[in-house]
This record gives C-alpha cells, sequence and structure tokens, in this order.
C-alpha cells in the first residue's frame, strides 16, 4: 500500500525540511546538501518520494514546489510556527490571559516569532525592565497601549515626546485619571504636542500591554486572574512589528482621543 499525502509530508525530517526550504526558491541539489547538511545518499530517495507525490518537481537539474507543494507548504507555515512559538515557553501562553486579543491576531499569534520571556529578577521584580526602556528611548515612532499605571510612566513617555517623530498612546480611563494626578503638566504636555496623540480605550475593557516601534514590539499580558505578574514578551522579528501594529490599530478603531 503506498503512503498518504500526510505521511509523505509529515513522516520524514528531511522531506519536511526541503518542502520548508524549497518554499523560499528553487535549488539544485548541491545547494540542498549544504542548505539540509544532507549527502546525496541520503537525500536522493526523499526527493524522488516527493516527486512521486507530485509535491515538486525538477527543472533545469534544480527542483521547486509544485502548485500542490506551494498550496500544502503555505498552509503547514502557520501550524509549524505556532508549533514553534508555544514550544518557546507554553507555561506563559497557558497561564495569560489572550481573550481580549481580536480573533484574527490570536490566530497569528505564532507572528510573535522567536520571543523573548522578560522576567525580573527578585531584586527587581517592580522596575521597568531595562530591555524596555533602551529600546523604547531608540525608538522614533512609537504606538503604546498603557493598560495599568506604574509611577515611571508620566517621565518615560514625556522624555521619548522630546525626540519620538511620532507618537500614539492609548490609555485604559483609570490609567489616565491616575497619569493626571500623578503629574498634570506632563500629560498636558503630551496631548498639545503636534507629533503626540492621545486616545481613551472604552470604560469597561482591558487590553494587554503594548509598545510597538520600528525597532520591538513588547507586550504585557494579565494572567488569568486579571493581574500584572512583571512577565513581558519581547521580540524583534519583522512579523511581530507588524502583528504589534496591527494589535495597536484594532484597539485604537474604537477610542476615544483626547483633545485639549
Amino acid at each position: 500500500m503506498g503512503s498518504s499525502l500526510s505521511d509523505t509530508v509529515w513522516l520524514s525530517d528531511k522531506r519536511l525540511n526541503l518542502l520548508l526550504l524549497l518554499m523560499e526558491g528553487p535549488r539544485n541539489i548541491d545547494q540542498i546538501k549544504t542548505s539540509l547538511n544532507v549527502t546525496s545518499r541520503g537525500m536522493m530517495p526523499q526527493i524522488k518520494k516527493l516527486k512521486e507525490k507530485y509535491l515538486i518537481v525538477e527543472e533545469d537539474e534544480q527542483y521547486c514546489l509544485s502548485t500542490i507543494g506551494e498550496l500544502i507548504v503555505e498552509k503547514m507555515l502557520p501550524l509549524l510556527n505556532t508549533i514553534e512559538m508555544v514550544s518557546n515557553d507554553d507555561t506563559y501562553l497557558e497561564t495569560h490571559d489572550l481573550s481580549e486579543l481580536p480573533p484574527k491576531l490570536f490566530r497569528r499569534l505564532y507572528e510573535l516569532g522567536n520571543y523573548l520571556l522578560i522576567e525580573p529578577d527578585l531584586n527587581h521584580t517592580f522596575e521597568i525592565p531595562r530591555e524596555f526602556t533602551e529600546n523604547l528611548l531608540k525608538s522614533r515612532n512609537i504606538k503604546s497601549i498603557i493598560s495599568f499605571y506604574r509611577p515611571e510612566y508620566p517621565d518615560i513617555y514625556c522624555e521619548l515626546m522630546e525626540h519620538a517623530e511620532s507618537m500614539s498612546l492609548i490609555m485604559t480611563p483609570p490609567v489616565f485619571e491616575r497619569m493626571k494626578q500623578s503629574c498634570n503638566s506632563k500629560m498636558i504636555r503630551l496631548i498639545e504636542a503636534p507629533h503626540i496623540h492621545v486616545y481613551i480605550f472604552p470604560e469597561n475593557s482591558r487590553p494587554p500591554g503594548l509598545d510597538t516601534s520600528e525597532r520591538f514590539t513588547y507586550i504585557s499580558f494579565l494572567d488569568k486572574n486579571g493581574r500584572y505578574d512583571h512577565k513581558d514578551i519581547m521580540s524583534f522579528d519583522e512579523s511581530a512589528l507588524k502583528w504589534g501594529d496591527e494589535l495597536f490599530d484594532y484597539y485604537c478603531s474604537f477610542c476615544e482621543k483626547i483633545e485639549i
């Protein structure tokens, strides 16, 4: 009995890796051997099986995905990327509240890519992580969702105002009120600055914290009890920057802009 198409794809790491490699473009056998660190003897039987299932074709001594192969690999990538992302730290994603994410971005959570899990040491639990402030202060175009208050925020965002080319801030109503109470003059400066846009989030919703720019995306999900546990996700992948930008725009679409 011949193997199924599914078995051909999934039951061999060599075949799977070759399909993923050819998603990037045609390769000859020498390029395949170099990229996948395989021998001709070990690879040719796998190439033969993929050709028999019409997943790859050979043209001018180069192998490339067939039309069917392109369709299958394109659908495989989200699953493989999701598995890889979850494997990064499945405990974090399982113990934090992702329910506020719009469905289309939840399904594309894998776009966060090879993210870093930022956890402070016990002596600095309540301090803003250095990785966050360093990258934020080097950013030129910033979009932030401030869903919980930190005493350092008024100073940080006023400092950013001085060198950022553009900055958009979404605040929950409690955060906005707290920012005004702690430093009203700085809030007025932020709101009046022509390159700064400040928005208020609807009263009964609490999105994840988010800072995204041309450099990085930084996300603070609340835990399942609605608390912030000082564990954050940080990614520099291009796909994560796009994902963070789309998340901000989604929430901004039903926020109210603050004017003075």
